[in-house]
């Protein structure tokens, strides 16, 4: 064999597995780093999960988020390459109460991880259609965003006891900036009008919470739909008759609706935030914001 074959088998011996390498370089990396790595691997479904488990983890917790910013969680379907991201995970952080309701799938398609249900511990309402489904809104009322974060501290206290203590202590202060943010809305809404309208029934937990009365746009059934004339007629006479003058939209959503019922009672509209596919701000900061247009709507 001549020396010129020679280093052509040599060259072709070390090509072929760099060329694997450069392939799959990025699946093995994430293997290797979720092996190696001492951190929780944690993946949290939508945004303000994914700003809960930040603040208990902080640099003790790896966390991602599965859903993008800007995308409707409602709509959101995994992938093969999403499932296998979960699969490389120590934790599934959802909200529950049907809201990814891809989770039901996710064992055929062969996960067998572990997945924290935030809403445990949270007295549920049911909708007018089922006794069985709920309204999944929970993380809009801060108070039982207070539980969320607990549930989240207790999940990673469990899987990782060594730093309990620390999980326990950074939820404990998350958990007191929830208190002044209660605290705030609850007193600042507390001598104003009582009845708003949304865009769809986001808002049943937080109403709940703060005496006042949701009317909406768009059904719980039909949060995506279109409204009828009927509905829109039934709207603007429900807004004359409580003297309401500002009507609620929502980002990602259309505003014509909500103008043309505005426009028919001489009124604005301004947004008030589900926080399900925000692009900015702070958990905190958007339900700050959601309250300053409350109050300008009902103060």
């Amino acid at each position: 064999m001549n020396i010129q074959i020679k280093m052509a088998i040599i060259a072709i011996a070390i090509i072929i597995p760099l060329s694997s390498l450069v392939v799959y370089g990025t699946d093995s990396k994430l293997q290797l780093s979720n092996t190696n790595n001492s951190k929780l691997q944690v993946i949290s479904s939508f945004n303000p999960l994914y700003e809960f488990s930040q603040n208990v983890g902080q640099e003790k917790v790896d966390v991602t988020l599965l859903i993008p910013v800007g995308v409707e969680p409602h709509d959101w379907e995994p992938t093969v390459k999403d499932v296998q991201r979960m699969q490389n995970a120590d934790l599934i952080i959802i909200n529950g109460i049907g809201f990814e309701n891809w989770v039901d799938n996710l064992e055929e398609a062969g996960y067998s991880g572990e997945i924290i249900d935030t809403s445990n511990g949270i007295l549920i309402k049911t909708n007018e259609i089922s006794s069985v489904s709920g309204d999944p809104h929970i993380w809009l009322n801060p108070v039982y965003a207070k539980i969320q974060v607990q549930n989240i501290a207790n999940a990673f206290s469990s899987s990782d006891p060594t730093n309990e203590q620390y999980y326990q202590s950074n939820a404990a202060k998350y958990i007191e900036e929830l208190d002044l943010l209660d605290s705030k809305i609850r007193n600042e809404l507390s001598d104003c009008n009582n009845n708003f309208i949304a865009f769809h029934d986001a808002f049943s937990y937080f109403a709940d919470e703060y005496n006042l009365n949701q009317h909406t746009i768009i059904s719980s059934n039909d949060s995506h739909g279109e409204a009828t004339a009927k509905t829109l007629e039934n709207i603007i006479s429900t807004a004359k008759n409580l003297n309401i003058n500002v009507i609620f939209a929502e980002e990602r959503v259309d505003t014509r609706t909500s103008t043309i019922i505005a426009n028919e009672i001489g009124g604005k509209v301004l947004v008030l935030s589900p926080l399900e596919v925000v692009t900015d701000g702070t958990y905190i900061s958007r339900m700050t914001e959601n309250l300053e247009n409350l109050k300008e709507a009902l103060c």
